[in-house]
């Protein structure tokens, strides 16, 4: 084989609870996946068929700080359940789609919520708004075998101590099987990829010095300071 004429970009990984790391293939995120963050977002919360965007690996950081980006005056947070694959495939039937979960973590998207509102109005795709540098806070994952695999349990956000977001994994539109099963028909799934499953309502503006804490019931905590 051919030597590369570049140095090879390192492969991304997320640490997880019992040591050892979770190489990171692709991040796939789903959109208004809880009907009262479509309401504060505008949008009708009857179930559409559901519609995803994405993150690159290296966006997800663990290491509990989120620099504010450049050329933004409105960063919002976001709190999610991320679902890990350790395999995939393409139509895989929602009766098996959890037959490929590796594990879950809590995880933030964090938005340029002005450059995001710019990019709708134009007609024009998100990514200057979600895919940048370090906009994926995530917590160590945490495997199937020690936290099953959670349909409902409270998921919130705080900030400065400061309640935000609250919600139950239960109220999500589109459920984890669901996500993972139509993902497959549009992409070949594959070990590595990650999934951040939408969330709940009360998204709202963070300024450097703010510290943000977000929970998911049995899966985790995850504290990050912006800076």
């Amino acid at each position: 084989m051919a030597d590369h004429v570049i140095p090879a970009p390192q492969v991304h990984v997320i640490p997880t609870e019992g040591g050892g790391t979770f190489p990171v293939r692709r991040v796939y995120c789903i959109g208004r996946n809880f009907a009262a963050h479509a309401v504060e977002m505008g949008h009708d919360p009857d179930r559409e068929p559901p519609f995803f965007f994405q993150k690159n690996p290296n966006n997800l950081d663990p290491s509990g700080a989120f620099p504010y980006p450049p050329h933004t005056s409105d960063v919002h947070h976001e709190v999610e359940l991320l679902v890990a694959l350790k395999s995939g495939g393409r139509n895989i039937p929602v009766d098996q789609a959890l037959d490929h979960v590796w594990g879950y973590g809590v995880s933030l998207d964090m938005t340029r919520r002005d450059l995001q509102g710019q990019m709708k109005k134009m007609g024009r795709p998100w990514e200057i708004g979600k895919a940048f540098e370090r906009s994926g806070p995530v917590g160590p994952l945490r495997p199937v075998a020690d936290v099953g695999h959670p349909d409902h349990g409270h998921i919130a956000l705080a900030v400065n101590g400061e309640p935000r977001q609250d919600g139950d994994l239960n109220q999500m539109i589109w459920k984890v099987p669901e996500m993972i099963s139509y993902l497959s028909e549009y992409f070949e799934l594959a070990a590595g990829d990650v999934i951040m499953a939408g969330t709940p309502s009360g998204v709202n503006a963070v300024q450097r010095g703010d510290v943000m804490v977000a929970s998911i019931e049995g899966v985790g905590e995850l504290t990050v300071t912006v800076v």
